[in-house]
């Protein structure tokens, strides 16, 4: 029995759950393959109709009357708990600016301003000037943009873009920050404006002044899109998927409005609205720097291998797969070994140098630092062409906006993609490791929260999902399965026999933990950031998958390569002080001494410690579900 408990629990260290449905506070666990051993299921399925009502402990004794009542002769089919899923967006609706109010005078105190006061051409008929024809200028835009422009207008401020009869060349200059908006991931599309025309007739004043006051609330308009969405993207994350959780950020449009008023400089107004953080920064870099090689003509690398190269082998490609390196690698690494990049340009024998360099770049994409060049490492060094490599900083500069524009100068960066979290403090990284994510089944959310505490020792409370999915056809072929195992079992919170349950039931009420023990699927420790989606850092006994390149492996939770490490820093304590509590082998909750933020993000371009944007797979197919929001967007602003 006790080789029995041992394997079965070490399997359920093999995944990492989120908790869908009915999970416990911060309960979500690991489990691989739960029906793993076929020895075990020995107990007939009619023990699990001689239970009483779902979720009871039964009597010892029934009567056939009670037997019938337990469970029906043919059981219902097998629940199931579904995760997330992805939407089809749906843009921002847009209204008609009501430009009603536009044709009121312009007043100061309690005397009416003449039209040439503020900048209006004077009207030939009733001393309003072109503010009446604003009346007649027809724009859709959003309901909190087209608020902004009705208490701007109506309330009879100054006109921002038109002097007179001309446009003014603080609109040229804001209409060239907008053309230029590719520069920071946005699309020049959702902000063009086309200068007014001029009437067909030279003498019909009015129609030049209807085009002017068009043009002037068409840029208005375009204006506060453009800030709303340097600021904070141009999508609402939680319309993509059920796996995005973000509290969407808010911009003071009327705010905007009356800076932009008053602005002297409007350009340097507009490019300061976008994030200012080095990480973005060095995002916007990078394409910049793809767009200009583009415009040159540089030449993609490309490199066929037919199996692995192995140290001491020899290939043809080797140039390239050294000129890839020369391109792509960090400056570190072409500082350190820059005199093999010089001499093995034309090399075919894959020597103890180039072994070297190539380990040393392993190491620094996340990859198995073995010298063996398999496809893994062919995608690393030239893995997405450079159309692709600029959708994925498109949209990881997006994505950015959606988090705060200081991460801190204390926080833990997980990133999906990467299968690496990182520890940051005093504004640089100290700490790094791999991880372990969620299968694209059981995929790891996307959300920012605080780590407020470190549990040693832990309780792995099984989440329902997991209950439901993958332990519910074990438990009605064997209920005395989990009590054989070493978990404990609870019924609207009160400890029962597993074999007591009737598993034909709702669970619901049914509570499953496995103890602290060295098969415990969470390990030593885990690091909580209570969220709704019951996703946490933890350890696993389960190490050999921080050894495969790509983890995609869990149920959603984030196992740590080196945990007592990552423990030891968000505590501010030593790696010995984490093991002796450890080593104590009592469960024991530890809050942090102060709150951490921590990202549990998901790009698929991101700048490293040096600032050089590294490239990686989308592993959840994430990145096109945000093109497909640009794209919906974008539709639906062509209506203005």
């Amino acid at each position: 029995m006790t080789k029995y408990r041992s394997v079965g629990a070490l399997a359920l260290g093999l995944m990492c759950s989120v908790a869908f449905l009915g999970a416990q506070p911060a309960s979500a666990g690991t489990l691989f393959d739960f029906l793993r051993s076929n020895k075990l299921a020995q107990s007939p399925g009619r023990q699990a109709q001689q239970q009483a009502l779902p979720g009871v402990a039964m009597p010892m004794a029934t009567s056939p009357a009670q037997e019938a009542m337990a469970a029906p002769s043919e059981p219902k089919p097998l629940p199931k708990v579904t995760g997330p899923t992805y939407y089809t967006y749906k843009a921002d609706g847009l209204r008609l600016v009501s430009t009603a109010r536009f044709a009121d005078p312009v007043v100061t105190g309690a005397v009416t301003a003449e039209p040439s006061e503020v900048g209006l051409a004077p009207s030939p008929s009733d001393g309003l000037g072109q503010r009446r024809t604003m009346s007649e200028a027809r724009v859709m835009a959003p309901d909190d943009i087209a608020k902004a422009l009705e208490t701007y207008y109506g309330d009879g401020a100054p006109l921002l873009w038109v002097a007179g009869e001309q446009v003014t060349d603080k609109a040229r200059a804001a209409i060239d920050v907008l053309n230029a908006a590719a520069d920071v991931g946005l699309d020049p599309r959702d902000y063009a404006v086309s200068l007014p025309t001029e009437p067909a007739d030279p003498a019909d004043a009015e129609g030049r002044a209807r085009g002017l006051m068009q043009f002037e609330l068409d840029l208005s308009a375009r204006m506060l899109a453009y800030v709303q969405d340097t600021v904070r993207g141009r999508v609402d994350p939680n319309r993509i998927s059920g796996y995005h959780d973000f509290k969407r950020k808010t911009v003071n449009l009327a705010g905007v409005m009356k800076v932009a008023s008053a602005s002297p400089d409007i350009a340097a107004y507009l490019n300061s609205r976008s994030p200012s953080s080095p990480q973005f920064a060095a995002l916007k870099a990078e394409l910049a720097k793809l767009r200009a090689e583009q415009g040159e003509g540089a030449q993609p690398i490309s490199i066929t291998l037919t199996g692995a190269l192995k140290p001491g082998g020899t290939s043809d490609q080797l140039p390239n797969i050294v000129a890839a390196i020369a391109r792509s690698g960090s400056a570190d690494l072409k500082a350190a070994h820059a005199t093999t990049l010089a001499t093995a340009t034309a090399a075919q024998d894959y020597t103890p140098e180039i072994v070297d360099l190539v380990e040393a770049f392993q190491k620094e994409r996340g990859l198995k630092p073995d010298g063996v060049i398999g496809q893994a490492t062919v995608r690393a060094l030239i893995g997405h062409s450079d159309g692709a490599k600029q959708q994925k900083l498109i949209v990881a500069m997006e994505q950015a906006r959606w988090l705060p524009n200081d991460l801190g100068s204390r926080y833990v960066f997980i990133n999906q993609p990467a299968f690496m979290v990182y520890y940051h403090n005093n504004n640089r990284e100290e700490l790094s490791m791999r991880t372990v994510v969620g299968s694209k089944a059981h995929q790891t959310f996307f959300f920012e929260d605080e780590i407020q505490t470190v549990e040693f020792n832990p309780f792995w409370g099984v989440p329902q999902s997991i209950i439901i999915n993958e332990m519910l056809p074990k438990l009605r072929a064997d209920p005395g399965y989990l009590d054989r195992m070493g978990y404990e079992v609870a019924v609207n919170g009160q400890a029962v026999s597993s074999s007591s349950v009737n598993w034909y039931g709702s669970t619901n009420a049914i509570s499953v933990r496995q103890p602290p023990s060295g098969d415990n699927a969470l390990g030593e420790l885990k690091i909580l950031f209570p969220n709704s989606h019951a996703i946490y850092m933890h350890d696993t006994p389960q190490k050999s998958f921080f050894k495969k390149d790509m983890r995609a492996l869990s149920h959603g939770c984030v196992r740590l390569s080196d945990p007592r490490a990552m423990a030891a820093a968000v505590l501010g304590t030593s790696v010995d002080d984490v093991a002796k509590q450890i080593a104590a082998g009592k469960n024991k909750a530890v809050a942090v001494p102060q709150k951490i933020p921590v990202y549990v993000a998901y790009f698929t371009a991101w700048p490293n410690k040096n600032d050089e944007v590294e490239y990686f797979d989308d592993v959840y197919g994430r990145d096109d579900y945000v093109v497909k929001a640009f794209e919906a967007t974008t539709r639906a602003r062509e209506q203005s």
